[in-house]
């Protein structure tokens, strides 16, 4: 039931993950290079920059995901008093 409460949540959190990690990751990549970072399919640009490129973006995407999940999380267990999902649980014990 909380899942289904947290569906809105989490389409914000979408949206809001793919347009703070792109322009993010424009900025960041103002800072290293004139140019726009390669794209792997053109042939621009060497193989460690296309890499390189690539994995900083990734990075950044993936940090931006986990900081406006857990934002949105905690938003959501203020209001509703419940968090989207539960602990995982540690089978080692």
């Amino acid at each position: 039931m909380v899942k289904i409460i947290y569906k809105p949540f989490a389409i914000i959190a979408g949206i809001l993950t793919k347009r703070l990690s792109r322009t993010l990751f424009k900025n960041v990549w103002a800072q290293i290079d004139d140019e726009p970072p390669p794209m792997p399919g053109t042939g621009q640009k060497g193989m460690v920059t296309l890499v390189g490129a690539q994995a900083l973006e990734g990075a950044i995407m993936f940090g931006t995901a986990a900081w406006v999940n857990r934002t949105m999380a905690r938003l959501f267990h203020h209001l509703v008093g419940a968090w989207p999902e539960k602990p995982a649980v540690d089978e080692d014990v």
